[in-house]
């Protein structure tokens, strides 16, 4: 099994290459997908948060307001640290599982984790290759601005309130350059998958002599 770290600021492109990766036949572990399952409703990891940020992190429905709780985080260094303490242990361990789960019926797949945070959380070391999606911080907040909708202080504060740049590409084994269109990404990533592919089949050929 070949496990490959995928990273990226928000707004960088990091989730189309996530999904070209997986439509060339990778198993790609989405951390923000298993955020969201840590706090989903009626868990355990919920309650936590609101034990720790109050009701008013719940919408209507009695699940978590991620704007709300987005105000309290992205403005606070140290309430972001206490959330990442409560969600990300549950979310390693989610990814745990389901790297577990692809190793079982493949034992050559091929699995992406997908971490925004990567760098933050320090698993750099962890995999046999990272890959850093690329696009400077003013445009990823020039994106947020014009294609979500954000305004221009909450989109620079999300964009702030993660890893430098130069902090993602020090760790960097691979750098795909996410500034331009969404082809020319998956472009780069096909390139990658096939240069990969042939890695593998070099050692593969090397421990059978």
């Amino acid at each position: 099994m070949q496990r490959i770290g995928l990273t990226g600021g928000i707004a960088a492109g990091k989730s189309v290459a996530a999904r070209r990766f997986a439509a060339s036949g990778a198993v790609v572990v989405d951390a923000d997908l298993l955020a969201r399952e840590a706090v989903a409703p009626g868990s355990p990891g919920l309650d936590a948060v609101v034990e720790e940020f109050g009701a008013g992190v719940l919408d209507a429905a009695g699940e978590l307001d991620r704007a709300a709780l987005g105000r309290i985080v992205f403005a606070d260094p140290v309430a972001r640290a206490r959330l990442d303490a409560l969600v990300h242990p549950v979310v390693r361990r989610l990814a745990a599982e389901r790297e577990a789960a692809a190793a079982t019926l493949d034992a050559g797949a091929v699995v992406v984790h997908d971490i925004p945070l990567l760098v933050e959380t320090g698993q750099a070391e962890d995999f046999h290759v990272v890959v850093v999606v690329h696009t400077p911080a003013v445009l990823r907040v020039e994106r947020l601005v014009r294609l979500r909708g954000m305004d221009r202080a909450d989109a620079e504060a999300r964009v702030a309130a993660q890893a430098r740049d130069e902090e993602r590409l020090a760790v960097a084994d691979v750098v795909l350059d996410g500034s331009g269109s969404d082809a020319d990404l998956e472009r780069q990533v096909d390139e990658l998958w096939t240069r990969l592919a042939v890695e593998r089949a070099d050692e593969r050929a090397a421990d059978a002599r």
